[in-house]
């Protein structure tokens, strides 16, 4: 075959008539003739008078091929001008907090994060502020976290929607004014406008504080959870019923505390996934015996003027194991 002719693949139509079979072997002959042809890209740019481009690159916004966790984007540049101005940000091994996210998440609308700081919350050092992106999100700031000492651990956990294959980040500010941030590369999409369970309509707003883990020995940061029953709905869902977007309406803010001493102040939007839980720790006081007193609470706001609050009185909850929110109407 001359090696400026231009391939074909497929039997020619001058070809005599053959059985499936012979065709199919007579087609795969032909490429593997091809595959040895080195040059013939190449010579046939040469003759069309095109030079040949020394390397093929994705368009911008196309797929990496190599996954860079600690990449940066258009949209992390911009955030970073607003929300940060010109402030040095400590990333890599020297940062104090750590971003746990999958590669790739089973679904879009609930995926898995966990927040870890790598030093306590002490008087002498700690963490008072976390800043949580998702860079691709129609609202990339997906929750601000006001923190306090009480916590005695700043780890955290939630869910997050994720709208399209891009970069997630924490950014934790210390006492002393210093920034540190961890980043992930999330290979997901379509959280933003998956439709919402809405079955339980009527019981939005249930707040339940629990104790998952009980309490750990004292003096140690002991993990809690605070969920609320809410679709979360972002305005790009659509009602598979109506064919219609579904207004936007979702938690705006959380305020937990322990025996009426703030342990943090959470900000967030629909970027959190519905039904919103977030993990989180605190030191609990302990009566004479060693057993935990004291009760935690959670004020919690909505997009529609909607106010809930829960409650768990930690002795109750360790007697049975189990823990009841309360909803203020």
């Amino acid at each position: 075959m001359n090696p400026t002719e231009p391939p074909v693949l497929a039997p020619r139509p001058s070809d005599p008539e053959l059985p499936v079979d012979d065709l199919r072997r007579q087609w795969l002959a032909r490429a593997t003739r091809l595959a040895g042809l080195t040059g013939w890209v190449g010579a046939a740019a040469g003759l069309a008078g095109l030079a040949t481009p020394p390397e093929v690159r994705a368009a911008p916004g196309g797929l990496p091929s190599q996954i860079d966790h600690a990449g940066s984007s258009p949209e992390w540049e911009k955030l970073r001008e607003r929300l940060f101005r010109n402030r040095p940000i400590v990333t890599g091994s020297d940062s104090l907090v750590q971003l746990v996210v999958p590669l790739r998440a089973a679904y879009g609308a609930s995926v898995p994060v966990k927040i870890v700081s790598r030093i306590p919350q002490t008087a002498q050092r700690h963490l008072r502020r976390l800043t949580l992106l998702v860079d691709k999100n129609p609202s990339p700031v997906a929750a601000t976290l006001e923190l306090s000492l009480a916590l005695g651990q700043a780890d955290f956990e939630t869910r997050l929607r994720v709208d399209e294959y891009g970069h997630m980040r924490v950014i934790a500010e210390l006492d002393d004014g210093s920034l540190h941030a961890a980043s992930r590369y999330v290979k997901v999409s379509g959280g933003c406008s998956a439709p919402p369970n809405r079955d339980r309509m009527h019981l939005i707003g249930q707040t339940q504080l629990r104790l998952p883990e009980g309490l750990r020995p004292a003096g140690q940061p002991s993990a809690a959870e605070v969920s609320v029953l809410h679709p979360n709905d972002t305005g790009f869902e659509l009602n598979q019923v109506t064919v219609m977007y579904i207004p936007p309406h979702f938690v705006r803010a959380i305020r937990v505390a322990y025996d009426g001493e703030r342990l943090f102040d959470l900000d967030c939007d629909f970027s959190v996934s519905e039904n919103p839980t977030w993990r989180f720790h605190f030191l609990p006081r302990r009566d004479a015996g060693g057993r935990g007193i004291g009760r935690l609470t959670a004020e919690v706001d909505d997009t529609k003027d909607g106010h809930f609050r829960g409650a768990l009185d930690l002795a109750a909850a360790l007697a049975d194991r189990t823990g009841s929110g309360e909803r203020a109407l």
